[in-house]
């Protein structure tokens, strides 16, 4: 089995309970692009909801920053 590291362990990774506006257990927020746009101008935009134990390559320790 290959072992992954996980949006918990990556400094792009925001827990949820960081944020305001709701609190999702085991998730948090992916900050390593910039947040998508909502259709009206006046939305705010949005980042990417993530599991704490989902992956991508994108991964950046959390010690390197």
């Amino acid at each position: 089995m290959t072992h992954h590291n996980h949006c918990a362990d990556c400094a792009f990774f925001e827990d949820h309970a960081a944020n305001a506006q709701a609190v999702v257990n085991d998730a948090g927020l992916c900050r390593f692009n910039p947040p998508v746009t909502q259709p009206s101008a006046d939305a705010k935009g949005f980042w990417p909801v993530v599991g704490a134990n989902d992956w991508c390559g994108h991964f950046a320790n959390q010690a390197a920053e």
